[in-house]
């Protein structure tokens, strides 16, 4: 009887997964195809002859290196800005009673429901008047701030048990050692989670570096691979091909992260 009901959840997670699947597999088919076999009608689904030379145009037409290492340099100071911001104000929320706690963090999971296109004027006038256009801090430094990230950190430390935190009192802890000591290192798996979900939103940012490096001086990845579409034609190959290299950083990361990442969101009390 437990088989028999369970069969339809298994088809229908089975389902699913194909549907996920398809598509990369589908990049990965394109990678080696020409022009001509991705434009042709019904398509091919495998390649007549296997080719790098999609590779080879890529590496040829974007400078690979040096957007890699501007994408690698914001998101290595996007996320540890964005963890120790949200770390901290996550535990002041949840643990550290003070007026008007409540209101203040409603503004925060308000602004969850706004849209961030709607503060990009005020964060570009911010950064055009520091006179940190065209560099890497300008990339990053927006993205340091985060009501998500307050958020999840806030409901970590909500469901950590009270009794480690008064003990390290009773020992003479002050509320910093409290947090550094003893709190942060019981929410590693939610710092982990942060991390990956903060780097995947970095590397894939492509509206915000458009605006802050018009010169084209510190642009990383996407816009690369944005300039690989043209106004009258893309070379599909090509552009899959980029996709596939730029990707494999950041599935290298979730690998490695993978069970704090879960961890993390389900001690967080945000599983479905």
């Amino acid at each position: 009887m437990g088989e028999r009901r369970t069969w339809p959840i298994h088809l229908l997670l089975i389902v699913a997964s194909v549907i996920m699947v398809v598509p990369f597999v589908w990049q990965l088919l394109t990678v080696f195809k020409t022009t001509p076999e991705v434009a042709r009608i019904p398509p091919a689904i495998l390649p007549e002859e296997f080719s790098l030379h999609a590779f080879e145009t890529f590496f040829s037409t974007v400078p690979f290196w040096s957007m890699f290492a501007v994408s690698t340099g914001s998101l290595v100071l996007r996320v540890v800005g964005q963890v120790a911001v949200a770390a901290l104000a996550g535990y002041a929320f949840a643990r550290l009673p003070f007026p008007g706690r409540n209101a203040l963090f409603g503004l925060f999971l308000a602004m969850l429901m706004v849209p961030s296109q709607l503060f990009l004027i005020g964060q570009y006038g911010l950064i055009r008047d520091f006179g940190l256009l065209d560099t890497l801090p300008a990339l990053a430094i927006p993205g340091m701030f985060s009501a998500f990230g307050t958020f999840l950190m806030r409901q970590a430390f909500m469901n950590m048990p009270q009794d480690f935190e008064e003990a390290a009192r009773l020992d003479g802890a002050n509320p910093f050692q409290v947090f550094w000591y003893v709190m942060l290192p019981m929410a590693k798996p939610t710092l982990a989670a942060l991390t990956v979900l903060t780097g995947l939103y970095s590397w894939n940012d492509l509206l915000w570096p458009l605006i802050v490096s018009p010169s084209g001086e510190n642009r990383p990845l996407p816009v690369g691979l944005a300039g690989l579409q043209g106004q009258f034609g893309t070379d599909y190959p090509t552009l899959m091909a980029g996709a596939l290299v730029c990707s494999i950083p950041l599935v290298l990361v979730f690998l490695l992260l993978q069970r704090q990442f879960f961890r993390g969101i389900a001690s967080s009390g945000l599983k479905g």
